[in-house]
Formats: C-alpha cells, structure tokens, sequence
C-alpha cells in the first residue's frame, strides 16, 4: 500500500485510471499522472471534480482510501477497501469476542499515551507540561475516573494561550476548521491500517456512539493528534487563527502525517506505524501479544 497524501481541491479537474495510473487532467495543463499503488489517501474536496468509477475502485484495490470534502473542504465520507486482509472474518471474531478487561487495559494505555503526547507538545510549545505528565500516572484501567476529561480541559487552554478556548469537532470558531481538518484525515489514515490489519473500525475500546461508523480509529488516533495540534498551533502564531483552509494551509497540515516516528529502533512513516499498531491490536485480539507497541514518543518527528 502507498503512502502518498493526494489532495485535490482547488480548481475543476478530472480524474481517470490509465494502466493503473491516476491521470489528473485540468483545462490549459498538461494532465499529470502517479502509480495508484503509492496513493495512501486521496483527498476529493473541489465541487468541480469529475471522475470515472474505476478511481475509487482501483484505489480500493490498492489499498488506498478515499476522503471527500464539502464545499467547506471539511472531509464528510470516507471510503474505505472492503477486502484488505484475507483473514477479515477471523479477525473480526476475535475482535467482537474481546473480553472488557483487555480492552479496558487498551483503552488505558492508549489515554496515557495520548497525554503524554500532548504534555510533549507542551513543553516544546510553551515550557510546561501543567502537569499532564503526573495526570498521566493517575490513568486506571478504563480510565474511569475521565483523566482524559482533566487532562483536555488543562492542555487545551495552554496550548493556545486562550482560557476562552473550546475544542469543537463541528462548526466551531477557528481554529477548529484546522484541527478538524488534519484529524480527518489522520482519521483516515488509521482507518485504512485497521482495515489492512483485518478488523473493523466500527468496533472500539471505547467509543461506542451508535452513529459513528469509526469507533476504533477514533480510539486508536488519540495519542498522535497532537501531531496536528502542534502544527497548528505554528501555523496559528504565522498567519493568525482565521486563516482560509486553502492549498498552502492543507499541505502545511498534512506536513507532519508525512513524517517519520521511532518505533522498536527504527523511524519509520507515520502510515507505517499506525500498520504496525493496528497489526498489533490484531494480534492481541487473537492471543498472541498481551501490549500495544506504539512509538517511543509520538510527537519526537522527523520530517522528510
């Protein structure tokens, strides 16, 4: 599978499938073209886009995904492979079958790893963890005592020096339109490694809404969201919080996605260690391995 970001849109533009290349054709330009088997993400969000069904199969077959954008460029569908492991159906049992004390013992470890990850970002950004690091210690089994919640109401305000502040998924002042961005389309990313891995995203730890199709790439992404809030934070210091989510902004946002992290000794891409995470999280599921494996710290990136 690939792991090229493509983002489409701005301008009108055509998309075809040529000797399973994708060729991108726009008035008074020469068309341009890339293998579909390095795409990891195709980011459909102009409304003058048109394109052939063989796109969104050959990328399924390549194991890529496809996001599509409204004409706000906010990504609002995602389409995922539906045959991207040949164990799918074991897996799937397995993961259904999961008792709640393991997956309590996950859903811990990975609320402990996201605050570590945004105290990190903290001290980089503004000298201080405020405490997040001790929060951390403080995470139970579950996390029934929502050290998440503590931990949110603490990282938010200081991460942008504004007590007014307020993390909105939907709708929200800027520069929520960022944020929300760039979580889209890690989103995606991690639910294209657990497809890949054979399980399904519907499933989670921990998020359970009965509306939301991607319960377990939601649980699995918190601990590199961070990523994104650091880059916005940057952003925000550079052009202010009201910025247009145009081109530049896009690619400035997706710059850490396409990044290297440390994992088991090696930095290795961002694409590659949420396989490797989700691959894991199979393998506890079916017995083999009792601790997510993630990244030595999810926030120490090396940028290509």
């Amino acid at each position: 599978m690939g792991d090229r970001i493509v983002d489409i849109s701005e301008g009108a533009a055509s998309l075809r499938v040529e000797n399973r290349q994708l060729i991108v054709a726009r008035k008074e330009q020469p068309p341009c073209s890339m293998p579909m088997d390095e795409i990891g993400v195709l980011v459909l969000g102009t409304s003058w886009l048109t394109l052939t069904q063989p796109v969104l199969a050959t990328l399924s077959e390549c194991g890529g995904v496809a996001v599509i954008c409204d004409n706000r460029c906010l990504p609002v569908s995602l389409l995922l492979p539906l045959y991207a492991n040949t164990l799918h159906s074991q897996r799937l049992r397995q993961q259904v079958s999961a008792s709640l004390p393991t997956t309590k013992r996950l859903w811990a470890q990975v609320v402990e790893a996201k605050i570590l990850s945004q105290a990190a970002v903290l001290r980089e950004l503004r000298g201080d963890d405020c405490g997040l690091v001790m929060l951390a210690t403080t995470v139970k089994s579950g996390d029934t005592s929502n050290v998440e919640g503590q931990a949110a109401r603490r990282y938010w305000q200081a991460l942008f020096d504004d007590p007014d502040f307020r993390r909105q998924p939907q709708d929200g002042p800027p520069p929520n339109h960022l944020l929300n961005y760039g979580y889209a389309i890690l989103r995606a990313m991690m639910a294209r490694a657990i497809v890949a891995s054979g399980l399904t995203v519907a499933y989670g730890l921990h998020h359970c809404n009965r509306e939301n199709p991607f319960c377990l790439a939601d649980d699995l992404m918190e601990p590199f969201r961070p990523l994104i809030d650091r880059q916005v934070v940057k952003m925000v210091a550079q052009d202010g919080k009201g910025m247009d989510l145009d081109k530049e902004a896009k690619a400035q946002l997706l710059r850490p996605l396409l990044g290297r992290l440390e994992m088991a000794g090696e930095w290795r891409t961002v694409f590659d260690v949420l396989g490797c995470m989700s691959a894991n999280l199979a393998a506890i599921f079916a017995g083999e391995a009792t601790r997510l494996e993630l990244p030595v710290d999810c926030t120490a990136l090396r940028l290509s």
